[in-house]
């Protein structure tokens, strides 16, 4: 990139900083009510457009499933407004009767967002909620592949706190390709969120900004004997064939009881799973990960497209494919951001619990585990072992990993991996995570120094 270029893009990104900070002094006095009406009107403004959002998101990227991706849309949106809509984010938010702390809510600042090619709508969406809750402005960098998508998530959102008479550019939009710009931005802004690939997310890690990322996705799912194979085998298959495998949350692996290996595959087909023969097993291999590494070719897209590479002919209702691992270091046992499951077989439950383990170190630490099973001593045996940030249990992972109207995770579209990830929260990010607190610490009169031999005793 020429000099020129390059103070072209400086020039830009000052004058986008420069808007936020005006933005973010005009949100300061905002009051609770007002903050949230700028949230719901994000969340709803997506609801309304989903429709459109999902045809524009697949047409642009090339990626996934128009209907899923409006599913997702409308689920997204309304389920964070939910959890964050009688949540307190301005001014005192709690008062501790036991420690008589009172915690104060301030703004973070300008928060950077870079958003993924496999969530264009939703990421931003969810991020611009988050940010606005704390009353913070944003500017979204979105992926070059979904520049159009973004903008006009952004355009939507936009149009609508205009209406709620919202100080202008509390929501910005990157709308030039540069990855030196993204970079720029970065370094310039307060806080970044960061969602995407691995690469990116340690470039941000290292921008010198307090940084907020995730890690890569690889949910192994751990099937337990004597449960109800049917609903488990539809949840999974629904779990990894959802938007054509490119949710980082969606199931990668079905580890299975040796015993009962056939029942559990017969359940999976009825369910429009299709075994790959051993046969075709090494061919579908190197189709997908030519030399080791996942062909972006196939990225999002349908099992019968991915079958059809290879000359293999499936059943017109597949869904998704499901192929034997060839041992613990087949390459199947990595992420794939396509619609095929590896599956493995085991004889006890601490062999299943290895065969995730030893597929989440080599990618995937510090994600999320699936488990199907009805012993929470087992569950919990296989949470004490493997280093994830979540494990979910009897849900479908591609929904409920990022939170669910059924169980306590914070519903959001950035899932944190924690230090086995490289992230620094080893949880869903939300609201909470883009504001500061201030702690009074008032005198407790009732309390006294315990003595020496109560502390010691």
């Amino acid at each position: 990139m020429s000099e020129n270029d390059t103070q072209y893009l400086q020039t830009y990104l000052e004058d986008k900083i420069s808007k936020s900070r005006k933005a973010l002094a005009a949100l300061e006095p905002y009051t609770q009510e007002q903050v949230d009406a700028l949230v719901k009107a994000c969340a709803k403004v997506v609801f309304d457009n989903a429709e459109e959002l999902a045809r524009d998101a697949v047409a642009e990227t090339q990626m996934g499933v128009v209907e899923d991706k409006i599913l997702k849309n409308k689920n997204k949106a309304r389920l964070i407004w939910w959890s964050l809509k009688d949540k307190k984010s301005v001014g005192i938010i709690e008062r501790e009767q036991h420690t008589g702390i009172v915690k104060i809510a301030k703004p973070v600042g300008v928060v950077a967002a870079i958003t993924p090619v496999t969530n264009p709508n939703v990421t931003p969406m969810s991020n611009s909620m988050f940010a606005l809750k704390g009353r913070n402005p944003i500017i979204i960098a979105p992926h070059p592949k979904a520049l159009k998508c973004g903008i006009r998530t952004v355009e939507l959102m936009n149009r609508e706190l205009k209406k709620l008479g919202a100080p202008e550019n509390v929501i910005q939009i990157l709308d030039i390709p540069s990855m030196e710009l993204t970079q720029m931005l970065t370094h310039k802004a307060d806080v970044v969120v960061a969602t995407g690939g691995m690469g990116m997310v340690r470039s941000v890690y290292s921008s010198g900004k307090p940084a907020l990322g995730v890690g890569a996705g690889n949910v192994q799912c751990i099937i337990d004997r004597g449960i109800d194979y049917e609903s488990a085998t539809k949840m999974v298959t629904k779990g990894r064939s959802f938007d054509n495998g490119i949710i980082c949350s969606g199931e990668q692996s079905a580890i299975m009881p040796r015993a009962e290996f056939d029942t559990i595959i017969d359940e999976f087909a009825k369910n429009g799973t299709f075994l790959v023969p051993t046969s075709k097993r090494d061919d579908l291999r190197e189709k997908v990960f030519p030399g080791g590494e996942m062909n972006r070719e196939f990225i999002g897209q349908s099992a019968k497209t991915i079958a059809a590479a290879i000359g293999m002919e499936v059943p017109s209702d597949t869904k998704a494919l499901l192929v034997e691992a060839d041992g613990k270091d087949d390459r199947f046992g990595a992420e794939k951001m396509f619609p095929v499951i590896a599956a493995y077989r085991y004889d006890t439950w601490d062999e299943a619990v290895t065969i995730a383990k030893t597929n989440l170190d080599i990618i995937g630490k510090g994600h999320s585990v699936c488990i199907h099973s009805n012993n929470k001593e087992r569950v919990e045996q296989a949470a004490l072992k493997l280093d994830v940030s979540r494990i979910v249990v009897n849900q479908i992972s591609a929904f409920a990993a990022g939170g669910s109207y059924q169980n306590g995770l914070s519903p959001t579209n950035t899932l944190g991996c924690g230090s086995w990830g490289n992230n620094s929260i080893s949880e869903n990010l939300t609201y909470y995570h883009l504001i500061n607190i201030s702690r009074i610490g008032n005198v407790l009169h009732d309390r006294t120094a315990p003595p020496d031999d109560r502390i010691w005793e």
